[in-house]
């Protein structure tokens, strides 16, 4: 145990590389990594954290007694978390720990959201589970909570929210490009009010062809060059062909209706959907 561990947090949308980044950073013996640390129990606090369901004392509660407690008894000179859920938590975090880093992952949303419908769809916002958490949400504590299964805990529109009407009406392709473009707005929204040497962002896309990338990225946390991060980025995890479902004209449309300003403000809008291919 060392009260000198410092904490960083990988925050990003699924299917972004988050378990990339937790093969990528074990590499390294002054770092204990983790992906998606305890989440049965992050994501729903996370959930209700960004839907107004809880406020910032039961989501501090939350992260005390999981992510405090890891990092307050580890050996480890740095302890991190890949994990989309902790995106919602921002606030929490840098409330707990002043010192902390962040690293933004992010990845073109159109391959995020063909990735989730076709790779996760039985529990990403599917009919079913959603409308359970819609219910769920709109009884305003009258029933009970769903059970802490992923399938559940994906974030609608809070109350007041500008697509809250709107998504409704969405099909699950919908739900999902909303969810990137939600999560993304959020975990920028919040990045910025913490001091800039302590928030970096990185491409998925560019970590797999850009030398300056990887290094910039090892650089942000002070840690030296590993030959075997070449191997870790060549190819996602548990992966043994690749498969790849571009969006058909249809889907395109829709994406850029529900979260077309993300994508600008991330520069995928001046860059066209890429095949995959490793």
């Amino acid at each position: 145990m060392t009260s000198e561990t410092k904490p960083f947090f990988v925050v990003s949308s699924g299917r972004s590389g988050t378990a990339m980044m937790e093969r990528l950073f074990s590499c390294f013996p002054q770092v204990e990594m983790h992906h998606e640390y305890m989440v049965h129990h992050v994501q729903p606090a996370a959930v209700k954290y960004h839907m107004g369901m809880i406020g910032l004392g039961e989501a501090l509660h939350t992260l005390r007694a999981t992510h405090a407690a890891a990092i307050h008894y580890s050996d480890a000179p740095l302890w991190g978390d890949s994990s989309s859920k902790l995106s919602w938590l921002i606030p929490a975090l840098d409330h707990l720990f002043p010192n902390a880093h962040y690293i933004h992952l992010v990845r073109d949303g159109r391959k995020v959201a063909s990735s989730y419908l076709h790779k996760h769809g039985a529990e990403c916002y599917d009919g079913h589970a959603t409308g359970i958490m819609q219910r769920y949400y709109d009884s305003r504590g009258e029933l009970p909570a769903p059970p802490p299964d992923k399938k559940y805990w994906w974030p609608l529109p809070p109350r007041g929210h500008a697509q809250e009407l709107e998504f409704l009406t969405y099909d699950q392709f919908q739900r999902i490009a909303f969810h990137w473009g939600e999560i993304n707005r959020t975990i920028m929204h919040n990045l910025d009010n913490i001091p800039v040497e302590r928030r970096h962002t990185v491409r998925l896309e560019d970590l797999a062809t850009r030398g300056d990338t990887r290094q910039g990225l090892l650089n942000f946390l002070g840690l030296p060059w590993d030959d075997r991060i070449m191997g870790l980025l060549n190819r996602p995890h548990n992966v043994t062909r690749p498969e790849d479902y571009p969006l058909t004209p249809e889907q395109t449309q829709q994406f850029n209706l529900i979260a077309g300003d993300v994508m600008q403000t991330l520069g995928y809008d001046r860059r066209a959907e890429y095949r995959v291919a490793y």
